[in-house]
């Protein structure tokens, strides 16, 4: 297995614990919806950035999913189907973390942003399914 390949899988993991995160919260009694909202982001994230690092380009130091996409775009044009998913995400990087910002998502948006993840998530898996095999 190439370094490369080891790295992507790390990401991955990461992705997956931001996805537990945001799982174990919309389980809870008491739900706090822009945690999981974020953390539904930070996993779309490390997914698209785990992508990158298995094919060998450098990733953006960014939050910016539209950044990342193009990135993407130039070694696998079938990512242009995230776009919508990357749009739903987008507003929970870095604005939901602070109290000025005056939104507050709801379970409708934190659920949309779960199933947002979730399409990443399988086009990661088609798209290079080595990364899902045990590190």
């Amino acid at each position: 297995m190439s370094e490369e390949l080891e790295i992507a899988k790390l990401w991955f993991q990461k992705a997956k614990n931001d996805l537990l995160n945001a799982d174990n919260n919309l389980n809870a009694e008491k739900v706090p919806y822009d945690t999981v909202c974020f953390h539904c982001q930070q996993a779309a994230e490390k997914l698209l950035k785990a992508y990158l690092v298995g094919n060998k380009k450098p990733y953006p130091i960014s939050h910016d999913l539209f950044l990342i996409l193009e990135k993407i775009l130039s070694l696998n044009n079938t990512a242009e189907k995230l776009r919508d998913a990357l749009a739903i995400l987008m507003p929970y990087a870095v604005e939901i973390r602070y109290p000025d910002d005056f939104f507050t998502p709801t379970e409708q948006d934190a659920k949309e942003a779960r199933k947002a993840v979730n399409e990443i998530l399988k086009w990661l898996e088609n798209s290079m399914p080595e990364i899902f095999r045990a590190l």
